[in-house]
């Protein structure tokens, strides 16, 4: 499929607006409210913040083509912490703004604390980044999308290149205890088993911690070819410098949680070599430039790691919206699951379950202190 200009697509979905409204942005009769819920302070909003800015320029782009059903879009951006109690209160409060849809969580621990609420208040929810297979494979959550592959495609990535392409015969596996680190982490163990990988250690971490010492004394002693941590870059960041400190050789590889520009920072040197399986590079795509190309003029920065998910599920939603007619929760899950759009990811739709069609991931390493697509 040929893949569209950013500026066509929404001309295209937008065309038809209501006569009460003036493509010019002003004299919007109604607003369909769409949630933001992601961490915007702490050790993760690098993370967060990108997509609320992803959101922002959706809600602009959108409303100078004459918004959603000739209706106003307006983001409602509140803070998590990618904490699970925080994204109850977060939940509970967007709820009662009344919004039409919400682009969020990030983590899947916050996720998972937070779908109930929205459930009850039946509230689509499309996250950009929430990767736990149970958020949608176990059938519990008939509202819940994500434009973004789950953690047993990311996890099988890794097995494979860790027995295929690195050759590792002895692997330890750590995880930060996480609903996304330990889940990712288990999978990971699972599968490196069943290619005869002998994993000598298998252990959870205290997120936040200052040193991990005693953790790089039980793996130096193993001797392993590989560590494969299930978690988020501050931690991964410590692990990684502490032990090449120690002259430990062995391979990094992490998930889409530590693929962020602050590793790069945070252990510098130390990070170089370092593998992190992500979403597969769209920067090719027309639309995928153009919103490169806006975001670094609105925001003077690069798009963080998961800006072209956030987007592309906000086109997602707009999308269905408009092609059902209707912004409700039964006439907007439907369409979702019926339509596919053209994005910033490429032509993505959704399955039965609410996962993402068309989008994948690929494995990166550092190098020359940048995450490069390994080919």
């Amino acid at each position: 499929m040929k893949k569209e200009s950013l500026t066509r697509f929404l001309s295209k979905v937008f065309l038809t607006v209501s006569a009460s409204v003036l493509v010019s942005g002003v004299g919007f009769a109604e607003t369909i409210k769409i949630g933001v819920a992601s961490p915007y302070s702490g050790d993760l909003a690098s993370y967060g913040i990108p997509v609320k800015n992803a959101a922002m320029l959706a809600e602009k782009e959108i409303n100078a083509k004459g918004g959603i059903l000739g209706q106003k879009v307006e983001i409602l951006a509140e803070d998590d912490v990618c904490d699970p109690n925080t994204a109850t209160s977060v939940a509970t409060k967007l709820v009662s703004e009344k919004v039409n849809a919400v682009l969020g969580h990030l983590c899947s621990g916050a996720t998972e604390a937070a779908l109930p609420i929205y459930k009850d208040a039946k509230v689509v929810v499309v996250s950009p980044a929430s990767t736990n297979p149970d958020l949608t494979l176990q059938g519990k959550n008939p509202h819940f999308f994500r434009t973004i592959a789950h953690d047993a495609a990311q996890a099988n990535l890794q097995v494979e290149f860790a027995s295929n392409m690195l050759k590792v015969k002895k692997a330890a596996v750590i995880h930060d205890k996480g609903t996304y680190g330990k889940g990712l982490a288990t999978l990971v163990k699972e599968g490196l088993e069943k290619k005869n990988v002998e994993v000598v250690l298998f252990e959870g971490i205290t997120p936040g911690a200052v040193d991990y010492s005693a953790l790089i004394r039980k793996i130096r002693r193993e001797n392993v070819d590989a560590i494969l941590f299930g978690g988020y870059h501050p931690e991964a960041s410590k692990i990684v410098t502490q032990a090449k400190q120690k002259k430990i050789k062995a391979n990094f590889i992490s998930g889409d949680g530590v693929k962020d520009p602050s590793l790069l920072k945070i252990a510098g040197k130390y990070a170089e070599g370092y593998y992190a399986s992500a979403p597969v590079d769209v920067s090719q795509v027309m639309m995928t430039k153009d919103f490169t190309d806006m975001y670094k003029k609105e925001f003077n920065a690069d798009p963080g790691t998961f800006s072209l998910q956030a987007y592309a599920a906000i086109l997602a939603l707009a999308n269905a919206m408009e092609k059902a007619g209707a912004s409700d929760y039964d006439a907007v899950k439907k369409a979702l699951h019926s339509e596919m759009v053209d994005t910033t990811l490429g032509s993505i739709g959704f399955d039965s379950n609410g996962d993402v069609v068309g989008a994948g991931f690929t494995m990166y390493q550092v190098q020359g202190g940048k995450f490069m697509q390994v080919k």
